[in-house]
């Protein structure tokens, strides 16, 4: 792969990750219900392409990170559950807005796991999440939709922290599309029993959406961006993936007429700027590849 391809790969793996929240919203089901499906059909294609990228060359995972990849599938599945109910209540700029703060969770995380000690730097972007956030919330009233659907996202963005995190510690030595595989097997064994006595009233369009969101916006998006980071810095598919928000606004405010006010493009212009900040100074050296995230 050239460097082009690999900078047109990573531009594509970001605007699929940005489509999540619109295919989401467009698969009319319970976000429990589109969980599963997702997780589903991404276990087919991320098998399909482990096949096709590592062809077998690569190492499986021992009982010990089998168990953290289990415990990683856990944490993804109540990532999607709540930004798909955040998408649900909000809508998806909101659910988008709300999800991006979690590199601001990642950098106050690391501090108090890792022990690692918390620079002016990460504190001024951490302020700027916050208040990023709070430009975005229309009104601070509990129990309107916009509050609660922020909330939503907001416990989303942590819960992919903490799977960023726990990524750090257990794919080191796994390719990222078998450890991406194992999380979404995880996802689809825990929330089958509950997911098949309700699967008969999910329409055939719904489950079209469903599969776009477990084919591209999950097995090819990560794919893309495993594949890309064989060519490209770090830092560099960081600061791309930094436009994710970006894309899933844009195409919510073409499709659903959801126009964002000048307080929310502020509070998004905030948070965008934070997570290119953190992508820029997080990203490993040259050379280093990134710990995988789902």
């Amino acid at each position: 792969m050239t460097e082009r391809n690999a900078l047109l790969a990573i531009h594509l793996g970001a605007l699929l990750f940005g489509l999540s929240g619109i295919f989401g919203k467009l698969a009319d089901s319970a976000p429990m219900i589109i969980t599963f499906g997702r997780g589903l059909f991404a276990v087919v294609a991320l098998a399909l392409f482990a096949q096709l990228i590592t062809r077998g060359r690569s190492a499986n995972p021992g009982p010990r990170q089998l168990a953290l990849l289990a415990l990683g599938g856990l944490l993804l599945g109540a990532h999607w559950i709540t930004f798909f109910h955040a998408v649900n209540v909000a809508g998806v700029a909101i659910a988008t807005l709300g999800f991006a703060s979690f590199p601001a969770f990642t950098l106050l995380l690391e501090g108090v796991l890792f022990r690692e000690r918390i620079r002016p730097l990460e504190l001024f972007i951490v302020g700027l999440v916050s208040l990023g956030l709070v430009l975005v919330t229309p009104s601070f009233d509990w129990g309107s939709a916009a509050t609660q659907g922020l909330l939503s996202a907001v416990l989303s963005g942590l819960l992919f922290s903490l799977l960023s995190l726990l990524n750090r510690v257990s794919v080191k030595g796994l390719d990222p599309v078998k450890a991406a595989l194992c999380q979404n097997l995880t996802i689809v064994l825990c929330l089958a029993p509950f997911s098949w006595p309700l699967l008969h009233e999910v329409k055939a369009m719904d489950w079209f959406w469903i599969a776009m969101l477990g084919v591209f916006c999950t097995g090819l998006a990560h794919s893309l961006f495993v594949a890309s980071l064989k060519v490209l810095k770090a830092r560099t598919t960081a600061v791309i993936f930094a436009l994710e928000p970006v894309y899933g606004i844009a195409f919510a405010w073409w499709l659903f007429n959801e126009e964002p006010g000048l307080r929310m493009l502020a509070g998004g212009a905030l948070i965008i700027f934070a997570i290119a900040l953190s992508a820029r100074k997080g990203a490993p050296a040259e050379g280093k590849p990134a710990a995988a995230t789902s």
